[in-house]
């Protein structure tokens, strides 16, 4: 079909334009930054050039990491730009040629990972969690949860994009009737479905970045699969939180969409219960949450679809909270929003939970699982509501488990 032969409805329409790196088949293999069209992706580096475009020097890069930092003024410049290329039928002839096939390109990681932070913002998982290690606490968030986001920094050299297998981590691990932890590949690698936020434009080291900056310094979002070895991180992580057990790998989805893409897609997050300080105060701002509808595939077969309206902690209060002791953000930082789970069994996004720890196994059609065996494909994708009703396509992350 030709790139501009769009169907109606179409999530990946020109209301969308996610952005992404990609190579093409032949002898100039070079990474390029390109926008993706229904079943196309658009060069726009070599489009920007054919039209003469003062943008071209930002995108004909390898990364999208030039355009990340550029700031808030020029991605919108850029985006409006798109749009006018891909609409406006006096373009059509002359960015038609810089069109390729989404099944014959390679697609890259596409951005330069700075530093990574996960989050643990959905009360729905904390409070699984709670019950599942803590059954017998009077509460089951911990007395800190409903006053901050609780996060982590992770290993940004581990981020990889979609598609990208997953080894199994090897590490120590200590069953609670073991006498000594023993050494091996971990036997309860689970997932974690979230959702990553791409900072472009960078901040000072000493000052905090307030609630209303955030939409000055994230770029877009993605679909983000943090993998949990959670034999390792039950061994490990007390006192200090996770570390060997999250740190092999990050899947991320190969497109970035940027915010303006999600406009109707804004939602108030749920009710706040307890008072909460000045700097995470949002309750007299724009409404910070998103509607995002995520499905969880365990080779081919949907396992859960957890809904991102339901996270307590908004990206804008994650952003906040994570630059309020004056730690600068760099062009580059990725941070998750920690897993996304709903009220129902049906909306859980973790093994974890969807288990129970693994007392209560999901029924697939290749078998039973508690945790993920190797071979096992797991595929995440997501989409928003747009204008008109329209879709707007977040693309997948994917991953294989190999030995």
């Amino acid at each position: 079909m030709p790139p501009f032969d769009i169907p109606e409805g179409d999530p990946f329409g020109p209301h969308n334009l996610p952005y992404g790196v990609f190579s093409a088949p032949g002898p100039d293999s070079a990474r390029r930054v390109g926008v993706r069209l229904g079943d196309h992706v658009l060069d726009v580096g070599a489009a920007a050039y054919a039209l003469g475009s003062p943008y071209a020097p930002l995108l004909a890069r390898p990364s999208l990491n030039p355009l990340l930092a550029a700031g808030r003024t020029t991605w919108s410049d850029v985006r409006r730009a798109l749009t006018a290329w891909v609409t406006v039928p006096s373009h059509r002839e002359t960015i038609e040629r810089h069109f390729h096939p989404l099944s014959s390109v390679t697609l890259h990681l596409p951005f330069e990972v700075a530093d990574y932070v996960d989050f643990y913002a959905s009360e729905n998982h904390a409070r699984n969690v709670g019950r599942i290690f803590r059954p017998d606490a009077a509460d089951s968030l911990t007395p800190n949860w409903k006053h901050l986001p609780i996060g982590y920094h992770g290993r940004s050299g581990t981020v990889v994009v979609s598609g990208t297998d997953v080894v199994r981590p090897s590490g120590q691990r200590k069953a609670p009737a073991d006498p000594e932890p023993v050494f091996g590949p971990s036997v309860r690698l689970d997932i974690e479905a979230e959702v990553g936020f791409v900072v472009g434009g960078p901040s000072e080291r000493g000052k905090p970045v307030g609630l209303a900056d955030f939409r000055d310094h994230v770029f877009g979002l993605c679909l983000l699969n943090d993998w949990s070895a959670r034999d390792i991180q039950a061994w490990e992580y007390v006192p200090l939180g996770p570390f060997l057990g999250k740190s092999f790998a990050t899947s991320v989805s190969a497109w970035i969409t940027p915010l303006d893409a999600l406009e109707e897609a804004r939602v108030a997050p749920p009710e706040r219960t307890h008072d909460l300080l000045p700097y995470l105060d949002d309750s007299q701002d724009e409404p910070g949450g998103y509607d995002l509808r995520i499905s969880v595939a365990i080779n081919g077969h949907v396992v859960s679809e957890p809904p991102f309206s339901t996270m307590y902690w908004t990206a804008a209060q994650q952003l906040a909270h994570m630059t309020v002791n004056g730690a600068s953000l760099r062009t580059g930082d990725l941070y998750g929003s920690g897993t996304v789970s709903g009220p129902t069994e049906r909306e859980r996004g973790s093994l974890l939970e969807l288990t129970w720890n693994g007392r209560d196994p999901l029924e697939l059609p290749d078998g039973k699982r508690t945790f993920l065996e190797d071979g096992d494909v797991v595929t995440m994708s997501a989409w928003a509501p747009g204008p008109g009703g329209v879709r707007v396509g977040l693309g997948e992350v994917t991953g294989r488990v190999s030995g």
